[in-house]
């Protein structure tokens, strides 16, 4: 009996071992998910951990929130997660590594790097730059890292506020596509001003521009079918060394003001223009179609809008095609040597053509690299013809001048 009375005693202290064990078990899970759930929430939080006096690594894992930073030591910002970030105050410089989408909303910063791009953004699945006030940003590039602000990864910006871009290369720069739905842009750099990869469209915005290269491009040499720019509003004013707008693939315009003085106004495969005040300056050729693409024939065609070209002195061209030329609305007045060349058809289907002053129906064709000199530019229709019933104005002289221009 003794016996059996210490067996059921050791069976009931088995069973309350069994029951503290679980119940230490259970408070140590409870514990483990607590801080696992608290660790979670903090990872939801935009943090900046700063590694040094000198750089900052920015995380941000929620895109409904925004992480605020004001800097006033010149800060190297590491952006490493997604989300939204607002920025003011200096930085030396800001950089964006992430598989997500980042969207950096700049409210009177001023980025100064003289070892390389203001804004890199190294990887993203896409960066927006919100404009708010005045910004700045000053960069001394390399050849690689070419732009003041540079991206891989397509590059959009909006807002109302403005940036001042300066650098000793390109502008703005993206390796893909690079859209601008508003702002104000003044842009001083030694070579390109705005580039993009893919394309370059512009919706809206305030740009003066002066660039030692091109003012606006899109230039993909991997996929020629790319490498387009379409603008449909805008204020531009423009000083370029080499062209004011250029596509490889094509130019399109449907609206917008536009003040060029460049060598070459606008140049693609193919130019469209739908309408838009267009002021042209060039020292080369005012609007040029060339072989830059193989998606189709130079071709440049004028629906409307108002366009006019000053040319320089020497063998230049107000409207240049290796191919076609159509004017099918709008408004043409060129002021030059030669108004007109190109080496396919041309075709006024009912715009208006004012050439030296004289209004005409005709495109004419330069012939002899500049052709005749005179009161009127020593041109020839489309026919072979001389305008105005083959007589030369104020009696002007034929120069031959070696042979057709080459472009």
């Amino acid at each position: 009996m003794e016996e059996e009375k210490n067996k059921n005693k050791n069976v009931k202290k088995i069973i309350i071992g069994i029951i503290a064990v679980g119940v230490i078990t259970g408070v140590v899970v409870c514990f483990v998910i607590a801080y696992n759930n608290t660790k979670a929430t903090n990872n939801q939080t935009n943090a900046i951990e700063s590694n040094s006096t000198n750089s900052s690594n920015v995380s941000s894992k929620s895109s409904s929130s925004s992480i605020s930073a004001n800097t006033s030591n010149a800060n190297t910002m590491n952006i490493t997660s997604g989300g939204n970030y607002d920025l003011t105050g200096e930085y030396g410089s800001i950089t964006v590594n992430t598989s997500e989408e980042v969207t950096l909303n700049l409210n009177g910063v001023e980025i100064t790097n003289s070892n390389g791009p203001a804004i890199n953004v190294e990887k993203a699945k896409k960066v927006t730059i919100v404009l708010s006030g005045e910004n700045k940003a000053t960069a001394t590039t390399t050849e690689d890292l070419d732009g003041a602000i540079y991206s891989k990864a397509d590059l959009e910006f909006s807002g109302t506020g403005s940036i001042e871009v300066k650098s000793n290369y390109d502008g703005i720069v993206s390796k893909d596509t690079l859209v601008i739905k508003n702002g104000t842009y003044t842009i001083n750099s030694d070579d390109d001003a705005i580039k993009g990869k893919d394309s370059v469209e512009i919706q809206d915005g305030t740009f003066k521009i002066n660039a030692g290269g091109d003012a606006i491009k899109a230039s993909n040499d991997e996929d020629t079918s790319l490498g387009y720019v379409t603008i449909s509003g805008g204020k531009f004013d423009i000083t370029a060394e080499s062209d004011g707008i250029q596509g490889i693939t094509k130019v399109t315009i449907t609206g917008g003001t536009f003040n060029i003085k460049s060598s070459e106004g606008i140049e693609a495969t193919y130019v469209k223009i739908d309408d838009g005040t267009i002021n042209i300056e060039a020292s080369d050729d005012g609007i040029n179609a060339s072989n830059k693409s193989s998606i189709s024939t130079p071709t440049v065609e004028i629906n409307g809008g108002n366009i006019t070209i000053n040319m320089g002195q020497g063998d230049t061209d107000g409207i240049d095609a290796n191919g076609n030329i159509y004017i099918n609305g709008g408004t043409i007045n060129i002021t030059g040597n030669s108004a007109f060349d190109y080496d396919g058809t041309a075709q006024n289907n009912g715009g208006k053509i004012i050439v030296n002053g004289t209004e005409t129906n005709t495109i004419t064709n330069q012939m002899m690299g500049g052709g005749m000199r005179g009161g009127m530019p020593g041109e020839m229709n489309q026919n072979g013809e001389m305008p105005f019933g083959g007589q030369m104005q104020n009696g002007g002289q034929m120069q031959m001048n070696g042979g057709r221009k080459s472009r």
